[in-house]
C-alpha cells in the first residue's frame, strides 16, 4: 500500500544521507526509485542530491508553481518507479504537497520526503506544515545540540558566528550558516529568557 511519509529534522542530522541510503536499498533489489530536490538549492550542483559525508545522486527538481502530480505522472509512464524520493521538502508549496498526496493515492506509488520542520525563528515551513498535515507516517531524523539533548531548532548565523534573528525565511546555507540546538540553546541564542 503506497503512503506519504514525512522525515524531518533540523540541519544536519543526516537527512539527505537516510534519503540516498533508501534509494540504494531499491536500486540493490532491481527497483527504480525517482529521486527530486528543490531547483533553487545548487549546493552539490544542479539536479543532485549529496549529503555532507560525501555520497550524492543525481536527481530531477521542481520549481515553485510546478504540478507534481503531472511531473510524476508523466515519469511513471516513461518506465518503471518503485518509490519517489523528495528532498528539501520543506521548500514545497502547500499545493505541491496536495499534489503528491494525490499521487500516492491515485498512482499508487509511495513517496518518501526529507526536510527541517522549522526554519530559524521557529516556525514551520509551509511544506513542512502540510507535510505533517497529510503524511501517512512520520519519522524524526535526529541530531544533538553541543549539550547532547536531542536538537530540534536551529540559529542562523552570520560570517562572524553572530546569531541572526530576522529575515527571509528561506537562505540556502549548510554548516557556516546553520547550527542545530536543543530548544533551552535556541531559546539563550535568541535571547529567549525568562522574565
Amino acid at each position: 500500500m503506497a503512503k506519504l511519509y514525512f522525515h524531518y529534522s533540523t540541519m544536519n542530522a543526516g537527512k539527505s544521507t537516510v534519503l540516498l541510503q533508501a534509494a540504494h536499498n531499491y536500486v540493490e533489489r532491481g527497483m527504480v526509485p525517482y529521486l527530486l530536490t528543490a531547483q533553487f538549492d545548487g549546493r552539490a550542483g544542479e539536479g543532485r542530491i549529496a549529503s555532507r559525508i560525501g555520497i550524492g545522486q543525481e536527481a530531477d527538481t521542481y520549481a515553485p508553481g510546478e504540478d507534481l502530480f503531472a511531473k510524476i505522472r508523466a515519469r511513471m509512464t516513461s518506465g518503471p518507479c518503485a518509490c519517489i524520493f523528495v528532498d528539501e521538502a520543506q521548500f514545497l508549496e502547500a499545493e505541491q504537497v496536495w499534489q503528491l498526496a494525490r499521487a500516492v493515492d491515485d498512482l499508487k506509488v509511495p513517496i518518501m520526503c526529507f526536510g527541517l520542520r522549522v526554519d530559524f525563528r521557529g516556525a514551520l515551513f509551509p511544506g513542512s506544515a502540510t507535510l505533517l498535515a497529510l503524511a501517512d507516517e512520520m519519522r524524526e531524523v535526529r541530531t544533538i545540540c553541543h549539550c547532547g539533548k536531542k536538537a530540534t531548532m536551529v540559529v542562523r548565523t552570520d560570517a562572524a558566528g553572530a546569531v541572526i534573528r530576522d529575515g527571509a525565511q528561506v537562505q540556502i546555507g549548510g554548516n557556516e550558516t546553520y547550527v542545530s540546538l536543543c530548544r533551552r540553546h535556541w531559546r539563550e541564542a535568541v535571547g529567549d529568557t525568562a522574565p
